[in-house]
């Protein structure tokens, strides 16, 4: 309590204090709208009235056993005597009469239904389908449904989608009202957004904010947008709308460090989600393309070093074997720019575009490799599938020549490592020093290639080190175990 008390004379001066910023705020104002006429907030009422009847409350229930009063999870009240004393115990009075444990029938567990959680959802048809988030039904018993009129209805699951962490679930209802579907590429940062939801089970709050951020990469499979709307446990599923009373987006994560809103949300972009939706409303699940490459970001550095014009794209560092990649000719090293002609600005937006791919179509693929731009036609695949086997460790090799300019000790690669680990030529790391330590290279890696040159061996390898310019940093392309990537490296002087 003494951390809130404030002393009467403190709060006199703080008093006189707002009353003299009041007074200059006031005398300032006049000013301040005369340089920006007619900029008002906006009136959300009309959209909330529309919006309102389209959101539901969402519960859910779970069942668990009940735990008994002894040891054994039994409703025994003498169960916890006879842990102690023994299975033969009797009880006060008992007369030696009463059946011990062994003797009479052992109970069937109990089960009790309990409260789950509270979460939102929309419709987004007449006829009862709601889109709410996977996080909010997943492992529940029952689920129910409050409308703003407060009828309940009990829902089924039609398909979940973990990944994308949507849920498609429905009423047998009739004449609900759905909400309009937006198109949230044409969001902008700064717009005013609206969520409604039941942050803590409070049905139906409406809560308001703009769009802080598009497409922000938070390391999961789709991009979000985020706002700084006050979403709260229980708006998880809850519409994120715009200004035309269109719904954007899925109100889904918030970052935070108390676990309440710390003006960070995150929301599933509808157009995203419906994708979803559509293949979960036919078949109930989501089929997903792949082409069976691991892939990383591109560096500023590693983009220079390869002669990319921009640090974008994938960068391939694994390629599976005999996959659809593979039989399309994609190598480690290779930079994807394009996939079905849908540029991939960052190595994230890959993942997203193939699998939105129908498995056993065709697709157009470029890549960057040795200066140049290919395209390769590839068979797109299916999730989920088999792991790519480890290519295994490499063997011995010979012994290492001296340190070129760039800190590395080589040696030729082994007949035998070159077929096991599939590749062709390249030399093997036997020491690492210098700026080649500094860049992250140690003893077993291999090199592949250097800039826009395949690495054959040792001798050959040293031959192009000495003709680099020592004025830039030279492109790596490097192995270790089943994965590739490119390593920028200064050349000494």
């Amino acid at each position: 309590m003494k951390a809130m008390t404030v002393s009467n004379a403190f709060f006199r001066r703080f008093l006189a204090a707002a009353a003299l910023g009041v007074t200059m705020a006031v005398a300032q104002a006049p000013a301040a709208h005369a340089e920006s006429p007619g900029v008002m907030l906006p009136d959300f009422t009309s959209i909330v009235e529309k919006a309102d009847p389209a959101v539901v409350n969402i519960r859910t229930t779970a069942t668990v056993p009940v735990r008994g009063m002894g040891p054994g999870g039994g409703n025994d009240p003498y169960e916890l005597f006879r842990w102690f004393f023994g299975p033969e115990f009797q009880p006060p009075g008992g007369g030696g009469g009463a059946p011990t444990p062994r003797q009479r029938p052992q109970p069937q567990p109990e089960e009790r239904t309990v409260p789950r959680g509270v979460g939102s959802g929309f419709f987004i048809s007449e006829d009862g389908y709601i889109l709410t988030n996977n996080h909010v039904v997943v492992d529940a018993t029952d689920i129910y449904v409050t409308l703003t009129d407060g009828r309940e209805f009990k829902a089924k699951v039609i398909g979940t989608d973990e990944r994308t962490d949507v849920a498609l679930i429905k009423i047998e209802a009739k004449d609900m009202t759905p909400l309009v579907i937006g198109d949230p590429k044409k969001l902008k940062k700064g717009q005013w957004v609206l969520a409604i939801g039941s942050p803590f089970g409070l049905d139906s709050t409406v809560t308001s904010g703009i769009v802080s951020a598009i497409g922000r990469d938070t390391g999961e499979y789709l991009p979000f947008i985020q706002t700084d709307v006050a979403v709260n446990p229980g708006n998880s599923g809850g519409p994120l709308i715009n200004l035309d009373g269109e719904v954007v987006g899925i109100n889904s994560q918030i970052i935070s460090r108390s676990g309440g809103f710390m003006g960070i949300s995150l929301a599933i972009p509808i157009d995203e989600a419906m994708r979803v939706v559509d293949q979960l409303r036919a078949t109930g699940k989501v089929t997903r393309g792949r082409v069976g490459v691991q892939i990383g970001e591109v560096g500023k550095d590693v983009a220079e070093a390869i002669g990319l014009p921009k640090a974008e794209g994938a960068l391939v560092s694994s390629v599976e074997a005999e996959g659809p990649a593979e039989q399309a000719g994609v190598q480690p090293g290779d930079v994807i720019l394009k996939f079905n002609n849908e540029p991939i600005k960052r190595w994230s937006d890959l993942p997203r575009i193939v699998g939105e791919t129908k498995p056993g179509t065709r697709a157009d693929m470029q890549v960057w490799r040795k200066g140049k731009t290919l395209t390769l036609s590839v068979k797109v695949g299916e999730i989920p599938t088999e792991k790519t086997p480890a290519a295994g460790k490499p063997g011995a090799a010979p012994a290492p020549e001296a340190t070129n300019a760039l800190g590395l000790g080589v040696a030729d690669v082994p007949a035998d490592v070159q077929k096991k680990l599939r590749i062709k030529g390249g030399v093997q790391v036997k020491v690492a020093e210098g700026a080649a330590a500094k860049a992250g290279l140690q003893e077993g890696d291999i090199v592949l290639a250097l800039n826009d040159t395949d690495v054959t061996g040792a001798k050959q390898f040293g031959e192009l080190v000495s003709k680099l310019d020592k004025g830039r940093a030279a492109g790596l392309l490097v192995r270790r175990g089943d994965q590739t990537q490119w390593v920028a490296v200064p050349a000494s002087k």
